[in-house]
């Protein structure tokens, strides 16, 4: 596991800000050549310290006006249970992230939709047919 010094911590949270950074414009902004630079990301990369990147998307030019963070509490908790749960989860569009959480409630989902009435019509054709 490489060391998250000072170096590597600033290369992260530049990466974070702008995951396209070219390597040239990284060294040069970490003050240092191409080359240490590189090897530095490549063992970020290889220690799974940085999984992967990605596009952040913008939700309402999608079309999608309604994000929703609903809190379900399961009432059955048996393995066919939750391999249909997380079925529904995996397989959904809708849901963009599904957090388990702690008290009183087993999960939280993020949830987009068009408009009120496209979350009203997820929440009774997905959400309230799940097992449990």
């Amino acid at each position: 596991m490489p060391e998250i010094d000072a170096v590597n911590a600033h290369l992260l949270s530049l990466l974070q800000s702008d995951g396209r950074m070219t390597n040239a414009k990284l060294s040069e902004k970490l003050g240092m050549s191409e080359t240490p630079c590189w090897r530095r990301l490549k063992r970020l990369e290889e220690n799974g310290i940085i999984e992967g990147y990605q596009a952040n998307l913008n939700r309402r030019k999608l079309g999608l006006g309604v994000m929703a963070f609903v809190q379900l509490r399961c009432s059955e908790h048996d393995q066919a249970a939750t391999a249909e749960f997380q079925r529904i989860v995996e397989t959904t569009p809708n849901i963009l992230a599904c957090h388990n959480t702690t008290g009183a409630d087993d999960f939280l989902l993020i949830v987009v939709a068009r408009d009120l009435d496209d979350y009203s019509s997820f929440v009774d054709s997905t959400l309230r047919r799940c097992r449990g």
